[in-house]
C-alpha cells in the first residue's frame, strides 16, 4: 500500500498555505498527485466570519472570489515549486457532504484543526471531524498550535484492539515503515484490567517490516483516555499520533468517542485518523 492521492483542503485561513506546503513534502515522498479542494464556510448566519457588514452583497462576492483566486495562486505556485502533479477544485454546495464526495477518491486526507482564534478555519460546525467519520478515508489532521518540523520519525499508536484501531494503523502503514522509532501503547482504563493486546500486532507489524516497540499505562490522574495519549505523546517528543477515530450515528446525529474529540480539540502534534 502507498498514498497516490494526496486531498488538501484549503481555506481562507492563515495557515492554509502551511498546510498545502505539507501536502506537497508528504506528496514527495510517496510520488503522490495532489488534489487541492477549496472550501470554506457558506453559512450566512456567520456574518463576522462569512461577511463584511460594511460591503453590499456584490461587493462581498468580488471579496470572496479575490480569496479564492488568492489561494488558488498560491496553490498553483507551490505545485510548480514542488515539480509535482497537482490539480485544483473549488466545487459548490455543503461543504461536508461536497468535501467527502470528493474525500472519497483520495488516498489520504490533509486537514486542518480548527483554530478558535481564526475564523477563517471555520468552514461547518465538526467539518474536520464528520469529514473524518463519513469520508471512509485517513486523515492527517495537523494542529494550529505549533509549528512542525519533522513529521512521521517518531511515531505514537493507541492501540486498543479494536476495528478503528486496526483500520488506523493499516492506513498509517507507508508512513511506519519509513518511521525511525514506533511505538504502539495501549492505556488501561482501570488498575486491574488484564494486559492490553498491543504486543498482539507485533508480527503483523514485523511481516510490514516495522520495527516497534509496545508498552502499556494506567490514565493519567483526572483524564481520559485520550488526553493521556496526548500527554504519551509529548512526553516521548512523538511527531506523529496514530489513532482510530470513534464514533457511532444515530438519527440525524452523530455522536464522537471521548478520545476522538479529546485528541482532536487537544492536539499539538500531526494525528492520522481513520475510521
Amino acid at each position: 500500500m502507498t498514498y497516490k492521492t494526496l486531498l488538501v483542503h484549503i481555506d481562507d485561513s492563515r495557515l492554509s498555505e502551511a498546510r498545502v506546503n505539507f501536502a506537497f513534502d508528504l506528496a514527495r515522498k510517496f510520488d503522490a498527485h495532489v488534489v487541492g479542494l477549496y472550501m470554506v464556510c457558506q453559512d450566512l448566519f456567520r456574518p463576522l466570519f462569512n461577511r463584511d457588514e460594511s460591503l453590499n452583497l456584490a461587493q462581498n462576492e468580488a471579496q470572496h472570489a479575490a480569496w479564492r483566486e488568492r489561494a488558488h495562486e498560491a496553490f498553483l505556485g507551490v505545485a510548480q515549486r514542488a515539480g509535482a502533479s497537482a490539480e485544483w477544485r473549488a466545487p459548490a454546495g455543503p461543504p461536508l457532504d461536497v468535501a467527502a464526495l470528493h474525500a472519497r477518491h483520495a488516498d489520504l486526507l490533509v486537514l486542518g484543526q480548527h483554530d478558535p482564534e481564526d475564523p477563517g478555519s471555520y468552514v461547518a460546525k465538526n467539518f474536520v471531524e464528520d469529514l473524518v467519520m463519513s469520508s471512509g478515508v485517513p486523515a492527517v489532521i495537523l494542529p494550529h498550535s505549533m509549528r512542525i518540523n519533522s513529521f512521521g520519525e517518531n511515531v505514537l499508536i493507541g492501540w486498543d484492539g479494536g476495528r478503528e484501531a486496526a483500520r488506523a494503523v493499516a492506513d498509517a502503514l507507508p508512513i511506519l515503515k519509513r518511521a525511525r522509532l514506533v511505538e504502539v501503547v495501549s492505556v488501561q482504563r482501570h488498575e486491574d484490567d488484564e494486559a492490553p493486546a498491543g504486543i498482539d500486532v507485533a508480527a503483523y507489524f514485523d511481516r510490514h517490516q516495522v520495527r516497534a516497540s509496545f508498552s502499556s499505562m494506567g490514565r493519567a490522574s483526572g483524564a481520559n483516555t485520550g488526553a493521556t495519549l496526548l500527554s504519551k505523546a509529548s512526553a516521548v517528543h512523538a511527531d506523529l499520533l496514530v489513532l482510530g477515530a470513534y464514533g457511532h450515528t444515530r438519527a440525524f446525529e452523530r455522536v464522537l468517542g471521548g478520545v476522538t474529540r479529546t485528541t482532536i480539540e487537544a492536539m499539538t502534534i500531526p494525528v492520522i485518523m481513520s475510521h
